[in-house]
């Protein structure tokens, strides 16, 4: 009698004596696992499973295993049996012990810190689960089922990587020696559903004033800056404006990682290239930027602006491509204006500031400022435009803001948002564009 049917013999007598342990956590089925995983390799033709949709593929998996472990004269519970092909089916064609994580629709981020230990984010709110992987071996496969399909490696000689998943979700791996812990790997989630300016208002993101600006605002194509932390929903927001952009123009997507997903017609996308193992054949965001103005676009997108393709962002902002959308990482609107500054001297402009600044004015209409509160609330805490007095100096004038008030018993962010009073110059423009505003929205209500 083999090891195998021994065990299965003991495990057959005492079902209805013992409990079972949860996913990876039963060292049996985990060698049952290893062996069947390595016949469904050396056996069977895997690409093609994958090619099956997910029930006729799990249908032919049971099929398969069944007849391995009739050959081998194994028996095993019937609730082993189920926890062994999820399992199979988790680790030979999907991603392992993150699956129940990655069809969590409340989970919005995963984070692998070494082989075990493992957080998610749900509601705002980091938190630290039971999962654990067998060891960093398991974690580096679980990355190479990731960045394989997408042409990209990762190794010692270039241990960081970006990648998605088939569901869109944005994936960054780091090995060592880069990294001291292990293998460490960031999971952001998207919805297979994308986010509507309607969804921020239930989210109490914004108000129902501030969306009627916004959508203003990308109506009459005023050039709009996002701004916000990691994590500050800078992305999401993106999106929902994109989604307001009238039918009939064509945008242009530009991103390091495709995550926008825009329900309209004519839309097209490009994504960014890291260099290959020889170091050549990359395709930056400044590039695509450049060969976006030759593809007649109505509107231009860039998922996010770090270096010199701001240079070129504000160019085609200011030379006809207007109602653009991008974002940036800063704290504040002032900061983001210091940011594109920089990263217009970093395109090798050899302009002084008051020229750099100017420009920067004459492209950019409107700044979002976004953030992530304490509770895990994200808000858009300030809708500024960004004007030029008659001295030419540069102001950004806040238009609405989110007035904090406190925290509550059960430690959330308490506040509201409100108008600042301040009538936006580019109200005329919207009314040009036919989207009448009433100045009514802009004034400071009695009390407040």
């Amino acid at each position: 009698m083999s090891l195998f049917q021994k065990k299965t013999t003991r495990a057959v007598e005492n079902e209805n004596k013992m409990s079972y342990s949860s996913s990876y956590d039963n060292s049996y089925i985990d060698q049952l696992s290893k062996h069947y995983k390595a016949r469904l390799l050396n056996e069977t033709n895997l690409e093609k499973l994958t090619n099956m949709d997910k029930g006729e593929m799990r249908l032919r998996i049971e099929r398969i295993i069944s007849q391995f472990m009739s050959e081998e004269k194994v028996i095993i519970p019937h609730r082993d049996k189920e926890e062994l092909l999820i399992r199979l089916i988790d680790e030979s064609v999907g991603f392992g012990p993150l699956e129940p994580l990655l069809t969590d629709p409340a989970i919005t981020e995963i984070l692998i810190n070494g082989h075990d230990e493992v957080y998610i984010e749900k509601l705002g709110k980091l938190e630290l689960t039971s999962l654990k992987f067998r060891d960093g071996a398991h974690v580096r496969h679980i990355i190479d089922r990731v960045v394989a399909p997408i042409g990209r490696r990762i190794d010692e000689s270039s241990p960081m990587v970006d990648g998605r998943l088939p569901d869109g979700s944005r994936v960054n791996a780091v090995i060592p020696p880069i990294s001291l812990d292990g293998p460490l790997v960031s999971i952001r989630k998207f919805r297979k559903e994308p986010f509507m300016m309607s969804d921020l208002i239930e989210y109490q993101s914004l108000n129902e004033e501030m969306k009627k600006f916004l959508d203003a605002a990308v109506k009459s194509k005023l050039n709009i800056l996002i701004s916000g932390g990691t994590g500050s929903g800078k992305t999401t927001l993106l999106n929902a404006l994109a989604g307001t952009i009238p039918v009939g123009e064509r945008v242009i997507t530009i991103e390091d990682s495709a995550e926008l997903k825009i329900d309209r017609p004519n839309v097209v996308g490009m994504e960014s290239r890291p260099a290959n193992v020889e170091g050549s054949g990359e395709i930056s965001i400044r590039q695509l930027v450049r060969n976006a103005l030759r593809m007649r676009p109505d509107r231009i997108i860039v998922g996010e602006v770090r270096g010199a393709e701001a240079f070129d962002m504000l160019q085609a902002m200011n030379t006809g491509h207007e109602g653009s959308l991008t974002t940036v990482h800063a704290n504040a609107p002032t900061d983001a204006i210091r940011r594109i500054e920089g990263m217009v001297v970093m395109a090798g402009m050899d302009l002084p500031t008051k020229i750099v600044r100017e420009y920067i004015v004459g492209a950019l209409d409107i700044i979002l400022q976004g953030e992530r509160l304490q509770d895990g609330q994200r808000k858009i805490v300030a809708i500024s435009e960004v004007v030029t007095d008659l001295d030419g100096n540069v102001h950004i004038q806040e238009i609405f803001k989110f007035k904090r008030t406190g925290i509550n018993e059960i430690g959330e962010n308490e506040g509201q948002f409100e108008p600042t009073g301040v009538i936006p110059k580019c109200l005329r423009r919207m009314q040009v564009y036919g989207a009448n505003i009433d100045e009514a929205i802009f004034r400071v209500k009695q009390g407040d």
